[in-house]
C-alpha cells in the first residue's frame, strides 16, 4: 500500500504543478481586449469597454445556451465565432469586388478572386493592436464591415430566427445587440489575427476558414500523432500489466447477507427523501430534453404551440444540463449520507436533523438558480444582478454565483456530516483504514475542487474563465467525483463480505492513481482553441490519450463486480445495482473511451469543436458514465434500506434495457450521423457551413435529426419505469 500511496501522490503532486503552470502561461498569452477600437483615421468604431459588456450580456441572454464561442456551447444557433468572422470576410470581398471590379464578388474570375482573397488574408491576419494604448486600429472596411454585422445580429436577437431557436426580444434593446456584436467581433478577431511573432492565430487558426487561412497547424498535426503513439503505448503497457497479476485467491463468503440483519438509522432513513428527488429530476431533466431536441426541428415551438414564449431553448437546455448534474450530484451525496453510518456501525447525535437541513437547502439553491436563470434569459435582471443571482452564461456552470457559493457552502456541510459519521470507524479499523482514508479523501476533494468555480469573476477574461470552468466539468465531476464513486462501490462489496478491505482499498487506489494520471493535465484537451498558448495543446493531447488507456480495460473490473454478484444466492438481491455499475463500464468503453477520443486529437478536434460530434460523447459519458453511476448507487442504498423487500424484477429489467438501448439509439443512430455529417462539411467547405442554416436546414440533416424519437422515447419510458420504481420504496422497519 505505501508504494501506491506514494504513486498516487506523485500524480498529484505533478500533475496539478503542470496544470497550474499551464494556467500562467494561459493567463501571460491569451488575446488581448482592446480597450478602443479605431480605424486608421482615427474614428471609434468600438468604445471603451464595450467588447467586456458586449461578453456581459451575452453571459446574461444565455451565454452559451444560444450558440456557442469558439466552439463551447449549444448546436442549433450558430458559432457566434465563426458566424461573425465569416459575414465580415464576405463583406469586406463584396465591397472590394464591387468597387474595384463593378460586379459581385461570386461573378469574377478566379485570377481576380485570389488577388483579392491574398489581400483578405494580409489584412486580417496582421495584428495591429498597440499594448501601450490598448487600442486596435483597423481599416475603415472593416469598420463598415462591423456596423452592417452589428445591424444583422441587432435584428436577430429583436425579432428572432426560428431556425437558431432564438425567439422574439431575446436583446430588445439596440444598444445592446450592438456591444454584443463586438463581443462577437472581438471573438472572431482574435481567432483570424496572428500571434504578435508568429504565423498563426490566437486559438490556432481555429475555425477552419479558407477565407482568410485558417487551416489546421503543424501543433496540431504533429501533437495528434504523439497523443495516437501515447494511446498505443499506454494501452500496450496496460495489457502487459494487467497480464501480469495474481489472480484473485478465493475468498470464504458469508452464508447469509450481512447488512440483512440491521436497520436503517434514522439519517440513512432520511436519504430516502433525496432519492426520490433524484428520480423526480431524472423525470424533469428527460422532459427538458425532449423539449430541447424538438428545437431542433421546430425552433419557436413544441407541435405547433408557441412555447418559446415561456420556455425559450436557452432556458430548456440551460435547465436539462443543470438538473442533469443536479440529480447526479445528489444521487452521490446522498450515497455517501447513507454509507457512513454503515462505515462506522453508529450514528452521531442529531445527524439525521443534519441531513434534512441539508436537503432544505439544497432544494432552495435548485429551485433559486432555476429560476434565476428564467428571470435572466427574459431580461427581468441587469447584468450584474444576472451573474450573481440568475445565468453565468457558461455552460455546465451557469447558475449565478450567490447559488454557487451556496451550493459549495452545502459541500462542506455534506463533507462534515460524512466525516462526523466515518469518524468512530478509524478507531477499529482494521484492513478498511485505507479504504476509509481514500473515502473521506475523495470526499473532501468533492468539496474543494467545485470551489475552482468562483475562481473568476464577471469581468473575466474568456480564456482564463475556460480554464477554471472545466476545472469544475473534468476534474471535479470527471475525476474526484469518480474517485469518491469508486471508493464507495469498493466499500460496497467489502462490506458484503464479497471482496477482501485490503484488496478493494488497493484496487480503488490503483484506479485513481491512473485514472488521475492522466485526467488532471488531460483537462486542457478543452482548452485546445480558446486563446491558449502551444503547451495547452501538447500537454492535453498526449494526457487526454492516457486518460482512455484504463477505459480499454474496464471489462475485467465489471466482469468481476457481475461475478461477485452472482457468487451466493443472497447477493443476487444485488443484482440490479451491481448490472448498472457493469453498464457504467460499458459506456466508459464506447461513450468516454472510444467517442471521447473520436474527437480529443487537436486535428479532429479542429474540425469537430461544437459540432454533434460533441453530445455523442457528452450524452454517452454524462448520463452513460455519470449518469448510470449515480443510479447504481442509488439502488445500492435503496436495496440495502429495504432489505427484505422483494424487487420487483420485471420493471427493473425493462427500466434497464430500455434506458440503456434507448441512449445508444439516440446517439449512435441520430446524434452520431448528424456530427459526422457536420465534420465533412467542416472538412470540404468550412466550420462556419458546418454549423449554418444553409446545411442543417436541409432535408437529409433534418431527418436526421427526427431520428432521435425513437431513441429518445424508449429512454424515456425506461426513466419512468424506474422513477415508478424508485417511488415505491420504503426503508425496513425493524431488523
Amino acid at each position: 500500500m505505501k508504494r501506491l500511496w506514494l504513486a498516487f501522490g506523485t500524480v498529484i503532486v505533478v500533475s496539478f504543478s503542470i496544470l497550474g503552470w499551464i494556467g500562467t502561461r494561459i493567463y501571460q498569452e491569451m488575446p488581448p481586449i482592446p480597450d478602443r477600437v479605431v480605424t486608421r483615421e482615427g474614428r471609434v468604431v468600438i468604445g471603451s469597454g464595450e467588447i467586456g459588456q458586449g461578453q456581459n450580456i451575452w453571459q446574461t441572454m444565455g451565454g452559451m445556451e444560444v450558440g456557442s464561442v469558439w466552439g463551447h456551447g449549444s448546436y442549433v444557433a450558430p458559432d457566434w465565432t465563426a458566424d461573425s468572422l465569416r459575414r465580415e470576410l464576405e463583406f469586406v470581398l463584396g465591397e472590394w469586388a464591387r468597387t474595384e471590379h463593378g460586379k459581385p464578388y461570386k461573378e469574377l474570375g478566379a485570377e481576380q478572386k485570389g488577388a483579392l482573397r491574398a489581400r483578405l488574408e494580409q489584412t486580417f491576419r496582421a495584428n495591429t493592436y498597440d499594448p501601450a494604448s490598448r487600442t486596435l486600429v483597423i481599416d475603415e472596411v472593416r469598420a463598415r464591415a462591423f456596423a452592417s454585422n452589428a445591424a444583422h445580429y441587432t435584428k436577430l436577437f429583436a425579432e428572432g430566427e426560428p431556425a437558431y431557436a432564438i425567439p422574439k426580444g431575446a436583446v430588445p434593446d439596440a444598444e445592446r445587440a450592438r456591444k454584443l456584436a463586438a463581443f462577437f467581433w472581438w471573438t472572431a478577431w482574435s481567432a483570424s489575427t496572428n500571434r504578435p511573432g508568429d504565423t498563426i492565430s490566437y486559438t490556432h487558426n481555429w475555425p477552419h476558414e479558407p477565407l482568410v487561412g485558417n487551416v489546421p497547424t503543424g501543433e496540431s498535426v504533429l501533437w495528434t500523432g504523439v497523443s495516437i503513439l501515447m494511446l498505443l503505448g499506454g494501452i500496450c503497457a496496460m495489457v502487459w500489466w494487467y497480464a501480469s497479476q495474481p489472480k484473485e485467491t478465493p475468498m470464504e463468503r458469508p452464508a447469509a447477507d450481512p447488512l440483512l440483519p440491521l436497520a436503517a438509522t434514522p439519517s440513512q432513513k432520511a436519504t430516502l427523501k433525496y432519492f426520490w428527488v433524484v428520480a423526480l429530476l431524472i423525470l424533469a431533466q428527460i422532459l427538458l430534453g425532449v423539449v430541447t431536441a424538438h428545437y431542433g426541428v421546430e425552433g419557436d415551438g413544441f407541435y405547433g404551440i408557441p412555447l418559446s414564449k415561456w420556455l425559450p431553448y436557452s432556458v430548456t437546455r440551460t435547465w436539462h444540463v443543470q438538473l442533469g448534474i443536479f440529480w447526479i450530484a445528489t444521487s452521490w451525496l446522498a450515497a455517501g449520507l447513507y454509507i457512513g453510518p454503515l462505515v462506522s456501525g453508529c450514528e452521531p447525535k442529531h445527524q439525521a436533523l443534519g441531513v434534512n437541513v441539508l436537503f432544505a437547502a439544497l432544494l432552495v439553491i435548485v429551485v433559486g438558480s432555476l429560476a434565476g436563470e428564467w428571470l435572466s434569459v427574459h431580461n427581468r435582471l441587469t447584468d450584474a444582478q444576472a451573474f450573481l443571482w440568475g445565468h453565468q452564461g457558461y455552460e455546465y456552470v451557469d447558475l449565478g454565483r450567490i447559488w454557487q457559493i451556496l451550493l459549495l457552502a452545502g459541500l462542506f456541510i455534506w463533507l462534515f456530516l460524512v466525516f462526523r459519521a466515518v469518524k468512530p470507524a478509524f478507531r477499529n479499523a482494521g484492513e478498511q483504514k485505507p479504504l476509509l482514508t481514500i473515502f473521506l479523501m475523495s470526499a473532501g476533494a468533492i468539496g474543494l475542487f467545485y470551489g475552482a468555480g468562483i475562481m473568476w469573476g464577471q469581468h473575466s477574461h474568456l480564456s482564463m474563465v475556460e480554464y477554471w470552468r472545466w476545472w469544475v466539468v473534468h476534474l471535479w465531476v470527471e475525476g474526484f467525483f469518480e474517485v469518491f464513486a469508486t471508493a464507495v462501490i469498493a466499500f460496497f462489496f467489502a462490506r458484503l463480505g464479497l471482496v477482501r478491505p485490503r484488496l478493494a482499498a488497493e484496487a480503488a487506489l490503483l484506479s485513481a492513481a491512473i485514472y488521475l494520471a492522466g485526467g488532471i493535465i488531460g483537462t486542457c484537451h478543452h482548452l485546445y482553441f480558446t486563446g491558449t498558448p502551444t503547451v495547452a495543446l501538447a500537454w492535453g493531447s498526449v494526457f487526454s490519450a492516457l486518460e482512455v488507456v484504463p477505459l480499454t480495460m474496464v471489462a475485467y473490473g465489471a466482469l468481476d463486480d457481475l461475478r461477485r454478484g452472482r457468487a451466493t444466492e443472497w447477493a443476487r438481491r444485488y443484482r440490479w445495482p451491481i448490472y448498472y455499475f457493469v453498464a457504467v463500464a460499458f459506456w466508459n468503453m464506447l461513450g468516454a473511451g472510444l467517442f471521447g477520443f473520436m474527437i480529443n486529437p487537436p486535428i479532429a478536434l479542429y474540425f469537430m469543436q461544437g459540432l454533434n460530434t460533441t453530445p455523442v460523447h457528452g450524452h454517452a459519458a454524462l448520463f452513460g458514465v455519470y449518469g448510470m453511476l449515480g443510479i447504481g448507487l442509488m439502488l445500492v442504498c435503496l436495496r440495502a434500506m429495504g432489505r427484505r423487500e422483494e424487487w420487483n424484477d420485471r420493471v427493473m429489467k425493462f427500466a434497464f434495457w430500455a434506458m440503456n438501448g434507448g441512449l445508444f439509439a439516440m446517439t449512435v443512430f441520430s446524434l452520431l450521423p448528424v456530427g459526422l455529417l457536420q465534420t465533412w462539411a467542416s472538412v470540404s467547405n468550412s466550420y462556419w457551413y458546418a454549423r449554418s442554416m444553409e446545411f442543417l436546414q436541409t432535408p437529409l440533416m433534418q431527418t436526421l435529426r427526427w431520428m432521435r424519437a425513437p431513441g429518445d422515447t424508449v429512454f424515456a419510458l425506461g426513466a419512468v419505469a424506474l422513477v415508478w420504481f424508485v417511488l415505491k420504496i420504503r426503508p425496513a422497519e425493524q431488523n
